[in-house]
């Protein structure tokens, strides 16, 4: 009798972990669509097969679903960010190329009403904030420290410079989601972030003179067959 009391823990918690994933399912979905004020708890339950009794269980209120379906899809755009620069080895155009995506993926109508329309509001700024940093500053933080550790680029505060690189995205998603041209508003603003980030290479070289470069960057070995 004992030796069952495992698996049924672990199918409960199974239970509990589809119960969850169909709610924040169903606020992805609906959020996305509806957008936060237009969608009720009792619409989420029901697209979600469950109870609104069963939604409370996993969720206080409408507000902490939303917070989870915020990260998650935070978290899916990183995950594209960095998967559309890999391969690259220069920090600045990995950088690049990972904020071009994010900035693509803002076309997106659920990623704006999500991310950039509802999520300050529904969320309060601080919180917004918080999440936002949460999922993007480390990265983006960590890469400049290994730009100016190389002379990449020439920065006291990589910290500080990667929370302005941030709000500075955050900033241009908000255009993109506004206008009524977000394609070449997206245009508009992949090419500022791109001279932003070029500003910050150092004018006498691209690799800042003398920092040693990665074994990636190794330069060929001289030629003494001559």
């Amino acid at each position: 009798m004992g030796d069952l009391l495992p698996e049924r823990g672990g199918l409960r918690a199974e239970q509990v972990a589809q119960t969850r994933a169909a709610l924040v399912t169903a606020g992805r979905r609906l959020f996305g669509t509806a957008g936060f004020a237009a969608t009720s708890v009792e619409q989420l339950a029901d697209e979600a097969r469950v109870t609104t009794g069963a939604l409370y269980h996993h969720f206080p209120n409408k507000t902490a679903l939303f917070e989870a379906v915020f990260e998650q899809l935070h978290d899916e755009l990183m995950t594209s960010s960095i998967e559309a620069a890999a391969g690259v080895t220069d920090e600045i155009e990995f950088l690049a190329r990972g904020f071009e995506a994010f900035l693509d993926d803002v076309l997106r109508p659920d990623v704006q009403r999500i991310i950039i329309t509802d999520a300050p509001a529904v969320l309060g700024l601080e919180r917004f904030v918080e999440l936002d940093e949460r999922h993007a500053f480390p990265g983006i933080a960590e890469t400049l420290r290994s730009a100016s550790r190389r002379g990449r680029i020439r920065s006291e505060h990589p910290e500080t410079l990667a929370r302005l690189l941030l709000g500075a995205l955050t900033r241009g998603a908000m255009l993109i989601a506004s206008s009524k041209k977000p394609e070449s508003t997206r245009d508009s603003v992949v090419r500022e972030v791109q001279a932003l980030l070029g500003a910050l290479v150092p004018a006498d070289g691209a690799r800042g003179g003398t920092h040693p470069p990665r074994n990636g960057d190794a330069p060929s070995p001289p030629n003494t067959e001559d």
